[in-house]
């Protein structure tokens, strides 16, 4: 059996997304192809063909995969497609924008957020923000899927010594364009790679008041920092900021829920996390239900004087 497993990068670098849907195609089995599709991204390619277990590694390296616009990688990867039994790639941003399109292209159904490979043909996924566990059988011909990251560990990304390969085609949709985009640079962590991360919900208050009695917690720490979608509707903080069904999936070695409540939608995104502790003032508060730890408190009092002790 052959995997194409589409690398999540930023034409410099891996995204480490990608190794945990390698690790995924690797309970599936069988040869692993990874496509790098962008411009400039030599040394993505160089990167991946050192991933543990991948067999060759195909370069699509043009102009038009530049910022990796979803309808002409789409186009690229249900062409090589046809070649490959799996394709899939991991549950990002990247991920959920091309996979759904290449599977219309091929008209298949999609798999996503796959959290267990049962066998060659079935696969558990999160159904109603991840209180049940469906499981999933697909006699397609090409089966495509998204890998939730968090639910493999990932592979070794130095050992392996895949042959890189460059695809002369170019598919140009001709049907959107990249405009522009606005990146926040941050000294801290990437949210969903950090082992620490420090959340705050509707009741920090206002955004002023978050980065006043976050920051400090999470300077101390060295953690990431992330929000309840209450938080960042409320404008408190950016939209990256945001853990839960739809914001972004992470499971931490710890994680810090601070004044969030805990609604069903934000509790899919962290209840995987190794060691949850919550800080709210509300005993009754649903967070309490996945907390290894919980501190009835105001917040505004409780945290600065965890951060002197720290």
């Amino acid at each position: 059996m052959s995997i194409l497993v589409i690398a999540d990068h930023n034409n410099q670098t891996l995204n480490g997304a990608t190794l945990n849907v390698v690790a995924a195609a690797q309970k599936i089995g069988g040869d692993i192809t990874v496509l790098v599709a962008g411009s400039g991204a030599q040394a993505v390619a160089d990167a991946a063909a050192k991933i543990a277990g991948v067999s060759k590694v195909l370069l699509a390296d043009n102009a038009a995969y530049a910022n990796q616009l979803a309808e002409n990688v789409a186009a690229l990867v249900a062409d090589l497609a046809k070649g490959y039994k799996y394709v899939l790639a991991a549950s990002t941003t990247t991920g959920k924008n091309i996979l759904p399109r290449v599977a219309a292209l091929l008209d298949v159904s999609m798999i996503s957020d796959i959290i267990a490979v049962e066998s060659a043909n079935t696969f558990k996924r999160p159904i109603y923000a991840g209180n049940a566990i469906a499981t999933v059988q697909s006699d397609e011909a090409i089966i495509v899927g998204t890998v939730r990251g968090t639910a493999f560990d990932p592979v070794a990304a130095e050992g392996g010594s895949a042959v890189v390969e460059a695809v002369a085609e170019v598919k140009d949709a001709g049907i959107s364009k990249f405009v522009s985009e606005e990146i926040v640079k941050l000294d801290r962590p990437e949210l969903t790679a950090a082992r620490i991360v420090v959340s705050g919900g509707r009741g920090v208050g206002s955004g002023e008041n978050y980065h006043k009695v976050l920051d400090p917690l999470a300077d101390k720490l060295g953690a990431a920092q992330g929000a309840s979608r209450a938080a960042v509707d409320a404008g408190f903080v950016p939209n990256d900021f945001q853990v839960g069904q739809t914001g972004k999936i992470v499971a931490p070695d710890l994680y810090m829920a601070i004044g969030i409540s805990g609604a069903i939608q934000h509790l899919a995104g962290m209840k995987d996390s190794k060691v949850i502790v919550a800080i709210n003032k509300d005993e009754e508060a649903p967070i309490n239900s996945v907390a290894d730890y919980w501190l009835v408190g105001d917040l505004n009092t409780v945290v600065p004087e965890l951060v002197s002790k720290l």
